[in-house]
């Protein structure tokens, strides 16, 4: 008999998160809506006047910083009920009137970066120079500056604006299919029972199933659904790509991977950097892991489904919630009280949605509402290894609540490229935490394998999501259709490229493309590489050095998007200008390796 999941309204509230704490209700959230559009004239009353002097441009630039974080409350509200169930038609309809609404204010207030660069050379410098309070929206005044050579004239940038629903489709319509629509048949377990599947079934428990009949058969129904709707999604991911292909080409950059990379502040040479020293360099390693993987798993071939399966299946440690929070507390303890009450206070006040129902979302993520707090959906499993999940996006929200205390608004967002740091290091933070509380070579083995499960999402899973980016990019660049076909051929390069033949690549394993949003928000895929390395530097150093470390770290995240991504880091004491923090956190997976060999 196949397990049946609950609807959203028979979730016990105390698994869900309090929306509450943005509004109220819905009619709430209707007013503010309406409100804040009807308040966008106190904005829209500056356009053509921006030449008059700088206490006009500060006085247009407050109003616009004001007007936005009133407007992103109100969006997030309606996501966060759509992540929340996305087959309720009243959530759907509550996204999709937000969606009409910012691709509306966002034509309106597209004046302010069109005039402002209008002005003469040498204006905007000289506002800065006469205005001492501008001084707090000196970042965002620069990187308009450094965005000018790729301007263009005003109607049509109030025509791209306007069409911001159109130009977001592809990531509306991919999630809106995969939490409405995907569907997968159910599969039998090792006893012939009919499990009931769903995507974040797959990705949340069965994936990780010591049970390889379990994971195996769970893999077949996963891949099965997802066949049904490649043809789609295929052309869903091909018009994101030709999409950034053609404003690329409009704005004048070189490619659309530069104007990704100039959105993140990022050189390319670093984005190469990353994915050539990683994806070659880390493969012998994983290789090794995989083989040790067959080996123990008493395999006579590896699956992709089998990468993740638990080398020790007698060993699966469960927690409540309650227990994962005590973890997680002492686990970020080191880092001082004001660090440890903000997470404490996400665990203890319903910051956090850890059912799991019928249209949820799937995977986990994190995000702040500015003046309330952030908000983490999690599909909380019982597993140890859910913990150290919650660990990570408890990271975020530290991170959104740092930066919100000491930043405006303006400032308060980092690069894409530098915002998993504070997440993977709060997981590095609590892994070592668990492994110092006991000699138990079960316990220890268990830490390493997590750890590595967290390296293989980053440098492997997502990194090879990011060079499947980087080559359809190419491919569509040069005028290649995207389709189905195209997508799952390369997909399938790319793996058996980095396991050698140490992993099977099937069917199943060449539709990844398939099963992250990640390609429908820019360039996203590849950070997390970015952010691991920067938060592998960052712990070793709090490991070895304690509190000097410490406050590097803190004064970090406090420093939200103040500074561009590689001097964020470098605040850290990470160079990812150079390739050694790169190779060095490389190194620290292959000792992983290493002890885990001898574990065994």
């Amino acid at each position: 008999m196949a397990k049946q999941l609950l609807r959203r309204s028979e979730v016990p509230v105390e698994l869900t998160w309090n929306l509450d704490d943005i509004f109220p209700n819905k009619e709430a959230w209707e007013a503010e809506l309406d409100a804040v559009m009807a308040d966008l004239s106190g904005v829209t009353k500056y356009r053509g006047r921006l030449g008059e002097g700088p206490a006009t441009l500060l006085a247009c630039l407050e109003a616009y910083e004001a007007l936005f974080v009133r407007a992103l409350r109100v969006a997030t509200y309606a996501q966060l009920n759509l992540s929340a169930d996305g087959t309720a038609t009243e959530y759907q309809m509550m996204a999709g009137r937000v969606a009409a609404a910012i691709a509306k204010l966002q034509a309106e207030t597209s004046f302010i970066r069109s005039e402002a660069l209008a002005l003469p050379d040498g204006t905007l410098e000289r506002y800065l120079q006469e205005e001492p309070r501008l001084a707090e929206f000196r970042r965002g005044i620069e990187q308009m500056l450094a965005e000018k050579p790729h301007v263009l004239n005003p109607e049509t940038e109030m025509a791209l604006a306007a069409l911001g629903e159109v130009t977001d489709a592809p990531y509306m319509i991919y999630e809106r299919t995969k939490s409405s629509d995907m569907t997968f048949p159910p599969f039998k377990d090792a006893e012939g029972n009919e499990v009931q599947m769903t995507f974040a079934g797959y990705e949340g428990r069965y994936e990780r199933s010591a049970d390889v009949t379990v994971r195996r058969n769970a893999f077949a129904a996963f891949t099965e659904g997802l066949k049904k709707y490649k043809n789609t999604l295929a052309a869903t991911f091909a018009t994101e790509v030709k999409k950034n292909v053609v404003l690329a080409k409009l704005r004048k950059y070189e490619s659309a991977t530069h104007m990704l990379l100039a959105q993140q502040e990022v050189p390319i040479e670093v984005y190469h950097r990353l994915h050539d020293i990683i994806l070659p360099e880390l493969a012998p390693h994983m290789r090794r892991y995989a083989a040790l993987r067959k080996r123990v798993l008493g395999l006579d071939k590896l699956l992709y489904c089998d990468i993740e399966a638990p080398l020790d299946p007698g060993y699966n440690p469960q927690v409540t919630f309650e227990e994962a929070k005590d973890i997680i507390i002492k686990g970020v303890s080191v880092m001082g009280k004001e660090y440890t009450d903000v997470i404490a206070a996400g665990l203890n006040n319903r910051w956090i949605d850890l059912a799991e129902n019928i249209g949820k979302s799937t995977g986990a993520f994190c995000t702040s509402v500015w003046g309330v707090h952030p908000y983490i959906l999690i599909t909380f499993d019982g597993g140890m290894r859910t913990a150290l999940v919650l660990a990570h996006e408890l990271g975020h929200a530290v991170h959104g609540v740092m930066t919100e205390r000491n930043q405006r608004p303006a400032n308060a967002s980092p690069s894409m490229f530098f915002v998993e740091g504070p997440s993977t290091i709060n997981e590095l933070l609590v892994g070592n935490y668990i492994m110092s509380q006991t000699n138990d070579i079960r316990v220890r083995r268990w830490v390493i394998m997590q750890f590595l499960a967290t390296y293989y999402h980053n440098f492997v899973r997502h990194l090879i999501e990011g060079e499947l980016q980087r080559r359809i990019y190419r491919l569509a660049e040069a005028g290649q259709t995207i389709t189905a076909e195209t997508l799952s051929t390369v997909q399938g390069d790319i793996l058996n490229e980095f396991w050698a033949g140490e992993v099977e690549i099937d069917e199943g394993a060449r539709l990844t493309w398939m099963r992250q949003p990640h390609y429908y928000m820019g360039l996203y895929p590849y950070s997390y590489s970015a952010g691991l390395t920067i938060s592998t530097a960052a712990a070793q150093a709090i490991f070895s050095e304690g509190q000097p470390a410490i406050d590097r770290w803190l004064s970090v995240i406090k420093a939200g998007g103040t500074k561009k991504p590689l001097d964020l880091a470098r605040m850290a004491g990470v160079d990812l200008s150079q390739p050694e923090p790169i190779r060095q956190a490389v190194a620290y997976v292959g000792s992983l390796v290493d002890e885990l060999e001898k574990c065994f």
